[in-house]
């Protein structure tokens, strides 16, 4: 049997920790190639320093998205961060472009032809999660981590926390009573914050965002509340941290309450079911706890490069529900195609969605009008409740 009463905690990172940085860059650069062909191959890795930024990987697209194209995107996405200190200037920082056209052996294996529908990118194993403790069917200690530095974030922007630089991260600490959250027992918040300011005013500075996030009676011990815990964070940023797409792969899933398979998601076109079959195994778990058949639910599917269906769908309940899994397995393939094309069209993913997913997590957000974040719509439900009666 699960354990009942125990602490768990997750980190979140803001948009201007150095590795979510290249997320951005990189994510843009796959909304820029999707907007001009929803068949474009994009990986594209980001590497950032003080005042550097170099892009890599590989890509096929239309010629019009140029050199200097990306590298207007890659300024584009840290000014809108924020950056703008003498070690990390979106104006002053030198760019390095080193795309390059992805290998036919790659592509032959990806592409349809004939009578072969369109394979996966690559092998590997991808897991979707979703469980009662949140609105969004998130767990509790990531999602709240993502909203205290949300908050922090739209206030920097908005000019109403002008002394908050765009680097934060933050963590937090949860009791578990019966298998529920209950309260926070500790809580961690870094900030990069204006040179005039203490450590003392720094922590009445985040306060109120804390509480704002938690739900009401939550806020843990005052001894436990730490802000800024090395007394000082003025230089943040690619200047203080190298940064590298694809590092918070836990950040942006589910904080480490549940598996993961180990590929990010930054960068890479929903081609590559590293991105799309995770989002899509998401879809389905959140669907499952939304319709009421479990209060938790586990998904993993599994793929190899250039085979178009799943090698495996597991589904795991966790104890919280009395319906056969093998069965429920079986239901799920019936209301979803998962080749790497049906999970792409159920979804809508070949669109420009991307950038916005790079901070806050790739779930637990609200579904949007562009078809942005429709991983985590619940239109499952009326048939899975009848499917199961």
């Amino acid at each position: 049997m699960p354990r009942s009463d125990y602490l768990f905690t997750s980190e979140s990172v803001a948009e201007g920790h150095p590795d979510k940085v290249c997320d951005r860059i990189s994510d843009s650069i796959v909304d820029a190639y999707l907007a001009a062909d929803p068949s474009a191959r994009v990986a594209a890795e980001t590497l950032a320093t003080t005042n550097r930024i170099v892009i890599a990987g590989e890509i096929r697209g239309p010629a019009s998205i140029t050199v200097a194209r990306i590298e207007e995107i890659a300024r584009e996405a840290v000014r809108e961060i924020g950056y703008e200190q003498a070690g990390f200037h979106w104006e002053k920082a030198e760019v390095e472009v080193l795309l390059h056209a992805q290998s036919p052996d790659i592509a032959q294996g990806v592409d349809a032809a004939g009578n072969k529908d369109e394979g996966a990118g690559d092998q590997g194993i991808m897991f979707g999660f979703a469980c009662t403790e949140t609105p969004a069917l998130m767990p509790a200690p990531i999602q709240l981590a993502h909203d205290i530095l949300r908050e922090m974030a739209r206030a920097r922007h908005a000019g109403e926390a002008p002394h908050f630089g765009p680097d934060a991260k933050s963590q937090i600490t949860l009791r578990y009573v019966d298998g529920m959250p209950v309260c926070a027992t500790s809580i961690v918040v870094s900030t990069q914050h204006a040179p005039d300011l203490g450590q003392d005013e720094v922590r009445e500075l985040v306060r109120p965002y804390v509480l704002r996030a938690l739900p009401e009676g939550w806020m843990c011990p005052e001894t436990e509340f730490y802000v800024n815990p090395t007394g000082k964070f003025v230089i943040g940023g690619p200047d203080s941290d190298t940064g590298l797409t694809g590092r918070k792969i836990i950040v942006d899933t589910y904080g480490g309450a549940a598996p993961h398979g180990g590929g990010a998601f930054s960068g890479k076109d929903p081609s590559k079911v590293d991105r799309s079959a995770a989002y899509g195994a998401r879809y389905l778990a959140k669907n499952v706890v939304a319709a009421g058949l479990a209060e938790r639910c586990l998904i993993q599917l599994s793929y190899a490069i250039g085979v178009s269906k799943p090698l495996s769908v597991y589904v795991d309940t966790g104890c919280t529900s009395e319906l056969d899994t093998v069965r429920l397995s079986a239901a799920l393939r019936e209301l979803m195609d998962l080749s790497p094309r049906g999970i792409r069209e159920h979804l809508g993913l070949s669109r420009p969605i991307y950038a916005r997913t790079a901070a806050y997590g790739h779930f637990g957000r609200e579904p949007e009008p562009d078809g942005g974040f429709s991983w985590e719509r619940t239109d499952l439900v009326d048939e899975l409740r009848a499917a199961f009666g």
